[in-house]
Parts: C-alpha cells; structure tokens; sequence
C-alpha cells in the first residue's frame, strides 16, 4: 500500500511550501545582513507557518470516495501519509535552522516544538475537514482558516497566556509548557477524527 499512497501525496503543494519556506529562512544569509533576534525569531515562526500550510493538503485525496469501501482502514490511511512525510519535513525544518545565524537563533527546542505544534495543528484540522465533510480536497480550505487563526492567536491571547513571546521573556519558559500541552490536545483530537463516521460509510457503501 505504500506505493499508491506514496504516488497520491499532493507533492506540489508541500513542495512549494518547503521551497518557499527555505528561500526565506536562507534570505539573511543570501543578503549578507545579521538579523537581529527577533528577527530571526519572527522569521522562523513565518516558515513554521508555511510548512504547516503546505500540511493541509496532506490528507486531500480526489480518490477519496472510491477508496473509502477498501479494507484499509482510514486512520491507517492517514497515518501512513504522515510517515512518509515526517522524514523529509525533519530534514526539511533542520536545513532551516541550520540556515538561521547561530548568533541569533532562537533555542531549538523550544522553537522546533512551536513548530510541531502548528504542524499538527495543520494535520489536526485537515483532518476534522475530512471527517465532518465530503470534500475530496478541503485543504484550501483549511489552509484559510489556519492563516484567519495564525493572525488572530497572538492578537487575541490573553496576557497570562501568550503563546508567541521572544526568548528574553520570563514567559518564554511558561509559554512553552502551553506549547506542548496545545501539541498534545491537537495531536489527540486529530486522531479522534480519523475514523469514518458509521452512518457515512454506510451511506458509502450502498451506493
């Protein structure tokens, strides 16, 4: 199975995604200039961000209808799309910090877990689309929303619980304990959107 779903993957849009994302996470360095921390900062939540828009059209599959009687189940379906791509988008997001000046990159860590939280959150929400919906493509769709919550989150938060704060903050210790938790709550409500709902498949299969 890992051929045909290898071949489905939307390999356009994570292409262009990681090659926009690589192009301006090398811009500094392409330009001579030594950004400043917050720059370096903001410039790697800006690709986090891209990556994880090029994420939402992970689970697109215009062969959604015909392959939903197969007996692969979809969360298997889905989750072997998510491990073919996890390797090239680890290499994909290392070149990306290694393309930061070390001088002023923000903690690895803390940042690579921001990062795996907007991924998931991408993965999390394509995949609500296809469980609550019949479109064979949401991920457009998804995208829009991810970008309406990316401008919203750091507008809307409240103080005590800021999310987007820079590494001199006593809060960016704090901030990152939500990180995670916010990692975890995506990652568990994706998964509960995995299965096909059992009024639908039946629907599906009577057709």
């Amino acid at each position: 199975m890992t051929g045909p779903v290898w071949r489905t993957l939307p390999w356009r849009a994570l292409g262009s995604a990681g090659a926009l994302g690589l192009l301006i996470a090398g811009t500094p360095r392409l330009a001579g200039a030594e950004p400043a921390s917050w720059q370096s900062l903001a410039l790697l939540r800006g690709v986090a961000l891209i990556g994880a828009l090029g994420l939402v059209f992970l689970l697109d599959d215009r062969a959604r209808h015909l392959t939903t009687p197969v007996p692969v189940r979809r969360p298997l379906r889905q989750a072997l799309r998510v491990a073919l791509v996890a390797p090239p988008a680890a290499l994909w997001w290392t070149a990306v910090l290694l393309l930061v000046p070390s001088g002023t990159r923000p903690p690895a860590g803390d940042i690579t877990l921001e990062a795996g939280a907007m991924g998931v959150l991408a993965l999390a929400g394509a995949a609500a689309a296809v469980r609550l919906t019949d479109e064979p493509r949401p991920g457009p769709a998804v995208a829009a929303t991810l970008l309406v919550v990316a401008v919203l989150a750091p507008l809307l938060s409240p103080e005590d619980w800021a999310l987007f704060v820079v590494p001199d903050d006593p809060r960016w210790p704090a901030a990152h304990d939500r990180w995670a938790v916010l990692l975890a709550v995506v990652a568990v409500a994706g998964a509960m959107c995995g299965p096909e709902p059992l009024g639908r498949r039946g629907r599906r299969g009577r057709r």
